[in-house]
Order: C-alpha cells, then sequence, then structure tokens
C-alpha cells in the first residue's frame, strides 16, 4: 500500500511538473506566432484527421532577395535550394534551439503598411546572421510559413525556409507517395533522397505534387524541406498518402 502510495505521489509530481513548465513555455511563447503555431508539449504527435503532418523543425528565413516570382523556373528553384548556407544543411538532424551562421545578403524591415516591398537600397551588402531552429506545431494544416517570419520579427519577402521533421513507423510501410503543396517554390526530400521540386509562381494546393512510390521504413524517416519565395505570402502542406490516395496516418512525429 505504501508503496503503491508513493508510487502515485512521483506521477502525481511528474505531471504537475509537466503542467507548470508548459505554462512557463506558453507565457514565453511568441505572441505574433499565436493562432498559427503553438509549442510542443508532447513527446510525439499524430498527422491530423486528413493526414497532415503538423510538427516541424523550422529555421529563420534566410534572405534570398527575388523582386518578383517569375523567376522560379526549375532551374533557379535548384540551384537556390541546393546552395550550401550552412553545414549539415541536407544531413544533419537539427535540435529546437539549435543555431546556424549563415551570411546572406541584408534587406530592409518591412513596412507592412506600404504594401509590397521595392528595390532594395542596401542591395550587394552581405553580413553573418546567426538563425535558430524552432520546434513547432501548427496549428492548421498548412504551415504558415510567412507568419513564422512575421511572429518572430524576421525578414519575410524574398527569403528560404528550411523545415525537418521525423517520421517514426513501427513497420516498413510500401508503396507510399509524399504528397505536398507549397505557395511558390520548394524541394523535398525523404531519408536524403529528392523526391520533389516544385516551381512557378504558384499558389499552395492540396497535393499539388505527388512523389513516385517509396517505403517509409521500420523507425525513423526525415523528411526535410526548402522552400523559397518571392515578394508573397509563403506555406506548405504535406502528407504521406497510399496507391488509393488516402492519408497515412499510422505514423509517429517527432522532432527529437
Amino acid at each position: 500500500m505504501i508503496g503503491r502510495l508513493k508510487f502515485l505521489t512521483a506521477v502525481t509530481a511528474v505531471f504537475f511538473l509537466s503542467g507548470i513548465m508548459s505554462a512557463l513555455y506558453a507565457q514565453d511563447f511568441p505572441e505574433g506566432l499565436k493562432g498559427y503555431f503553438k509549442p510542443i508539449t508532447t513527446e510525439t504527435a499524430k498527422p491530423d484527421d486528413k493526414g497532415f503532418i503538423r510538427r516541424w523543425l523550422l529555421l529563420e528565413p534566410i534572405s534570398k532577395p527575388n523582386r518578383n516570382n517569375r523567376v522560379f523556373t526549375d532551374s533557379y528553384v535548384r540551384e537556390a535550394l541546393t546552395h550550401e548556407y550552412f553545414p549539415g544543411q541536407l544531413t544533419s538532424i537539427p535540435k529546437d534551439g539549435d543555431k546556424v551562421t549563415v551570411n546572406m545578403e541584408v534587406q530592409p524591415p518591412v513596412n507592412l503598411q506600404a504594401g509590397r516591398p521595392a528595390a532594395n537600397p542596401q542591395a550587394n551588402v552581405w553580413e553573418d546572421v546567426e538563425l535558430q531552429w524552432h520546434a513547432l506545431d501548427s496549428e492548421l494544416f498548412n504551415v504558415k510559413l510567412f507568419r513564422f517570419a512575421t511572429g518572430l520579427d524576421k525578414t519575410r519577402y524574398g527569403v528560404i525556409f528550411w523545415a525537418v521533421t521525423i517520421v517514426e513507423c513501427d513497420r516498413d510501410i510500401e508503396n507510399v507517395r509524399l504528397a505536398v503543396g507549397t505557395n511558390k517554390g520548394s524541394m523535398w526530400w525523404v531519408n536524403g533522397e529528392e523526391l520533389i521540386l516544385l516551381s512557378g509562381d504558384r499558389h499552395m494546393n492540396v497535393d499539388s505534387a505527388v512523389s513516385k512510390r517509396i517505403t517509409l521504413k521500420k523507425g525513423r524517416n526525415i523528411v526535410r524541406a526548402g522552400i523559397i519565395n518571392g515578394p508573397s505570402m509563403s506555406d506548405f502542406c504535406v502528407r504521406f498518402i497510399d496507391e488509393e490516395g488516402n492519408p497515412v496516418k499510422n505514423l509517429t512525429i517527432t522532432t527529437k
């Protein structure tokens, strides 16, 4: 009886401390992200009812000025997103709070009341900037990268976003496809294999590009993406679908 009481007391203490930590984290959570993102408070997550993955590690945006969206040809997107901006860009698995230093072109602050950005008076001025990875749960099925940038008071036009998540499977799942939609250009990799390149002045539509058939292996599978925008909004949605086009939901999502 005493042993059981000690066990229950210990469990209660863990939940109590967890609640305190979650409350403190929520207090520090940037106001501008609320409504679009929320702090991660559980070890793992599941895809939503339609299979969309909402838990991501997002890197603060890398400045890559683009005066318009017509430049996003296949070759331009590929060159922009395969250029190495920081070590381990296509291989490392970042942790929440990790930082990288990127040499990038300076852009002036955007006045959101003044329309889209004009010519950059600081063009060709470069500096080393420290950027941080943030582990977040999206409140929406589509991850609002523009709101991620504005919520952290970062450059939001003419930028590159990097996103990483870990998909865990309890068995091999064969013949699935990666299905994505992005606002403007993007590239997508699973376990280091390039699966999708999206180009053009596009808006985000669900499953606007679908990969070849792949096997999600038992254990950890790394999904990685680079998304580039011009003077416009930016967001993405992603899920895995089976051969009938149904969402694959028996997955566990984590950022650790």
